[in-house]
């Protein structure tokens, strides 16, 4: 990805500030399954959370998803796309080492 998309990565709190530290969403099979908030960011125009189950927390992963608001309310949609998801999945890799020295 080129251009501002690439360099602009900005922190946010909107799924935090409405739901806490967690968030439950429904799975496939219609059951509840609690997530960790692990980060919130702004990618150009578009906002990404990663969020965390326990069972991809001893995996070490997390699920990427588009927060679009509606009314106010944060909301989470599936990224459907796999170069946006991509472009994301970077992003929340530069928030994770953003503090790490580059060589």
């Amino acid at each position: 990805m080129t251009g501002p998309e690439q360099a602009a990565v900005r922190k946010l709190n909107s799924l935090k500030e409405a739901f806490g530290n967690e968030i439950e969403l429904e799975a496939e099979d219609g059951n509840a399954l609690a997530f960790d908030i692990k980060a919130e960011f702004q990618l150009g125009d578009r906002v990404y959370a990663a969020l965390q189950s326990e069972q991809m927390r001893r995996e070490d992963e997390v699920e990427l998803f588009r927060v679009v608001h509606t009314n106010g309310e944060p909301h989470l949609e599936t990224i459907e796309d796999d170069e946006e998801w991509e472009a994301a999945s970077e992003a929340y890799d530069d928030l994770l080492f953003a503090d790490d020295e580059r060589p």
